[in-house]
């Protein structure tokens, strides 16, 4: 299944800009920096112990540019958003915000690429695991139900929504980041579970998009059309999770 993404990282180098191109959704990694992985592979100084990571410096600062970008973004929007508006703010030059992002549309798209990394590593993890069925939804639905009552997740979408007529990019992008690479990496696991006979379904695509729509069905319209809605407490969060899984076991569940 192919699902549109910004071929930027392909096509930088050629024309300065990108448009979006169409690649696998099944590509392992979102193919922009991840700063842990980063921090990790580069070199440390002084001895093991109290050792610091050193960051090269042009990576530190493309990473606090788009911090401070993530941060005007949701004050302005899009559009009304500039290149030297984030360049004031990150005490930088327009000249050296283009040298780290081509365009706008790039630098947007790295503050969604950083906003939805901690989500793609924490349902990575969750399907990783060697717990069973049951246990493993369970983790991967409160991960979604928090990453989407987020306010900087639900804004950005909101900037998204209201910017995706102009600039499909945006949207192509987001999706590929976020709802899309669940939805491939959770039907990936129930094909998996029914190997092993597990599940039960005969479409583990249309049973993924079920689970999905069972945990944040309610609370992304609530996101995304009234922002200061205030009923997602923990225990609320556990109570909701909890019923989707049960309906979604009673359907697919083959118990051993």
């Amino acid at each position: 299944m192919a699902v549109p993404f910004p071929a930027a990282w392909h096509s930088a180098r050629r024309h300065g800009r990108h448009r979006p191109g169409l690649v696998e959704i099944s590509e392992p990694n979102v193919p922009f920096l991840n700063w842990k992985q980063v921090a990790m592979s580069t070199e440390t100084s002084g001895s093991a112990k109290g050792s610091r990571v050193r960051v090269p410096r042009g990576l530190r600062r493309r990473e606090e540019i788009a911090a401070v970008a993530e941060r005007v973004f949701l004050k302005n929007g899009f559009s009304d958003t500039t290149m030297k508006m984030v360049a004031v703010e990150a005490g930088a030059s327009t000249e050296t915000l283009y040298r780290h992002f081509g365009a706008k549309d790039d630098l947007f798209i790295q503050v969604v690429n950083n906003r939805t990394q901690e989500l793609r590593h924490r349902i990575d993890t969750d399907l990783e695991s060697t717990k069973r069925l049951p246990d493993v939804l369970r983790a991967v639905g409160m991960n979604l139900y928090t990453a989407m009552i987020m306010p900087e997740m639900s804004a950005l979408a909101r900037i998204i929504v209201a910017e995706v007529q102009r600039n499909p990019a945006l949207g192509e992008s987001f999706y590929a980041m976020a709802p899309g690479r669940t939805l491939h990496k959770l039907t990936a696991y129930l094909n998996e579970a029914k190997e092993r006979n597990e599940f039960r379904g005969e479409d583990p695509e249309v049973a993924a998009n079920m689970f999905i729509g069972l945990i944040i069905g309610k609370v992304v319209p609530l996101r995304l059309f009234i922002p200061h809605q205030d009923e997602f407490s923990r225990a609320h969060m556990e109570t909701h999770v909890s019923e989707a899984v049960r309906i979604f076991l009673n359907v697919y569940y083959a118990a051993a």
